[in-house]
This record gives C-alpha cells, structure tokens and sequence, in this order.
C-alpha cells in the first residue's frame, strides 16, 4: 500500500506543477518565461524518471545512462536561454 501512496503523492505532485505550468504561462515574466517553463518541465521529467520509471532503485552504471541524457538537456536549456537573453 505504501507504493501506491507514493506514486499518488507524484501523480498529485504532477498535477500541480502542470496547474503552476499554465499559471505561469499566463503572467508576463517577459524573457523569464521560457526558462521557467524549462524549469518546471525538467522538474516534472525528473519525477516521472524517478518514480514511474523506477530509476530511483537502480545501480549507478544506469542511473549514469539516465543522467547523461539531462546533461545534453542542461547544455539546450543554456543555449536557449543565451539565445534568448541576448537577442
């Protein structure tokens, strides 16, 4: 039952950063808004990762097959972010 309480909490946490997604796509944060966005969709990708992709048990060896990926995520998120502070 424990499992299940814990993937409700995500699934709940989910949801309120979609809502936090939306609401923020509503206010003007001029330039800002592209990077929060990114912000909370790299946080919400990081919880599915964790919790329903059950990399949250592995060994290191595939923990750093996922983690790889979100450094090239890291290094698109930078480049426009650059792009777009400095137009």
């Amino acid at each position: 039952m424990s499992a299940y309480k814990n993937y409700l909490i995500v699934w709940a946490t989910l949801l309120v950063l979609t809502a936090i997604t939306v609401g923020v796509s509503l206010l003007n944060l001029g330039l800002w808004n592209a990077g929060v966005a990114l912000g909370i969709a790299s946080v919400k990708a990081a919880l599915v990762a964790l919790y329903f992709m059950h990399l949250r048990h592995e060994i290191k060896l595939v923990l750093g097959f996922a983690l790889f990926p979100l450094l090239i995520l890291a290094l698109i998120i930078i480049g426009t972010l650059t792009d777009t502070l400095y137009r």
